[in-house]
């Protein structure tokens, strides 16, 4: 192998030995360079110097960014972005028109605004796999994109795993046309089941519902609440629930856990 074992790493070799100090962006972002044309460069599809390109435009985008979380969002976006060429070969020419639009470059753009707020590297990895995953589906629509990437760098790692949890309890049935169709009274029966066998499960962790815990655990519910991703039902079905409520998940809340995923771990 090379000096740099990925085509992105050179090009940020190069920005990083730079003095990258803050400048005033250049014109509105409307105005920006295609951000999807460097990253197509930098992953190989178009040409090989795409990277330096594709950084110094979201270094322009940037007003006081901090300028390692800029260059590690980056690293990460464009090692996702070539993972899925990778691994879905047959879509290389959607992949191609959804990056070269005006729809991902705006995405984009708008993350260079969310990650000044976080200094967790694994916060910054949500917001590429987020943009990534949107490539994957299709799905670049600017709003419901920034209402994740506030969520990506305002949740601890202790609220996705609560969220992982709610999902693997009750993604199946927001699959169903019949469970969306029925009316939210009809629903709760069912809700409070699932949470009295979860709550069950979890009474023989002792301090995982108890004490300081438990009430950490009510602060990761609070904060998923706040953003959507769900929503209080009935009443607390066991004794054993730190929370007031048995908790519905949204529809938000399976869409944002879905989009967290790793693309390399897909397939």
């Amino acid at each position: 192998m090379g000096q740099f074992d990925s085509p992105s790493e050179a090009a940020l070799a190069r920005i990083k030995s730079e003095n990258l100090s803050s400048s005033p962006v250049n014109g509105s972002v409307d105005k920006v360079s295609n951000l999807g044309g460097f990253i197509l460069e930098a992953i190989g599809v178009t040409g090989a110097s795409g990277g330096i390109g594709f950084l110094t435009a979201l270094k322009n985008l940037a007003v006081n960014k901090d300028e390692g979380n800029l260059i590690y969002f980056g690293d990460a976006l464009v090692d996702d972005i070539r993972c899925l060429y990778r691994l879905y070969k047959e879509l290389k020419q959607q992949f191609d028109e959804r990056i070269s639009s005006p729809e991902f470059s705006a995405v984009v753009a708008n993350a260079t605004l969310h990650i000044t707020r976080t200094n967790v590297e694994s916060r910054l990895k949500r917001l590429a796999h987020l943009i990534a995953n949107g490539v994957k589906e299709d799905d670049l629509e600017t709003e419901s994109l920034d209402d994740m990437m506030r969520a990506a760098v305002e949740l601890k790692e202790s609220d996705i795993i609560l969220l992982g949890e709610i999902y693997q309890i009750q993604s199946p049935l927001l699959r169903s046309k019949e469970w969306v169709a029925q009316q939210i009274n009809q629903k709760w029966n069912h809700i409070s089941r699932l949470w009295q066998e979860y709550w069950n499960v979890q009474l023989g962790v002792s301090d995982y519902l108890s004490g300081y815990n438990g009430m950490l655990l009510m602060a990761s519910f609070a904060r998923l609440e706040s953003l959507g991703m769900i929503a209080p039902g009935p009443d607390r079905a066991s004794a054993a629930s730190p929370v007031a409520s048995s908790y519905l998940l949204l529809p938000e809340g399976k869409k944002f856990y879905e989009r967290l995923k790793e693309i390399a771990v897909q397939q």
